[in-house]
């Protein structure tokens, strides 16, 4: 840590989390706490590769699934809203993993919710109701149904599966 003292200060202030100065050099101090049972360097080097996703799970919480804008100015209802944003966050991710990732290739695994919705969901077409079934009519010769398809295999292989 190379932060010099601001000017007209007269020493440096103390700074909210520890420090260790070796050298004239200071460090700043932390520590990591984990289950796992691997090599002292091997859990670092993880923590070093990982840097960065737990940013860009919260910009999806905030920005794909509402959780950047809180409904209410009363704390209960705001934690309702919050557990419904991870929820959400954790469905999302396991149906891109167990079915998008399966169904249509490892690049949807990565996807963002706003290209699953131009991709997949808001779709033009039309529901039409015949012959007591109901059928989605798509535009002749979109890319959608033969992935449609595709999905609905994958999940119906996820229920048949026994769990256990």
């Amino acid at each position: 840590m190379s932060q010099p003292t601001l000017p007209g200060l007269a020493e440096q202030q103390e700074l909210p989390f520890p420090t260790l100065t070796l050298k004239r050099q200071t460090y700043k101090l932390f520590g990591l706490v984990t289950h796992l049972d691997w090599e002292g360097e091997r859990i670092v080097n993880w923590m070093y590769e990982r840097c960065g996703k737990s940013e860009e799970a919260h910009s999806v919480m905030k920005s794909d699934l509402a959780g950047g804008k809180l409904p209410s100015s009363d704390f209960g209802e705001n934690a309702d809203w919050w557990h419904f944003v991870i929820l959400a966050l954790n469905l999302n991710s396991a149906m891109k993993h167990l079915v998008l990732e399966k169904a249509l290739g490892k690049e949807w695994g990565t996807r963002r919710l706003k290209a699953l919705r131009f991709h997949l969901i808001h779709l033009p077409g039309r529901l039409v109701h015949r012959s007591r079934q109901w059928f989605l009519r798509l535009t002749r010769g979109h890319p959608s149904p033969g992935a449609l398809l595709k999905i609905r295999r994958q999940i119906l292989q996820l229920a048949t599966v026994p769990s256990g």
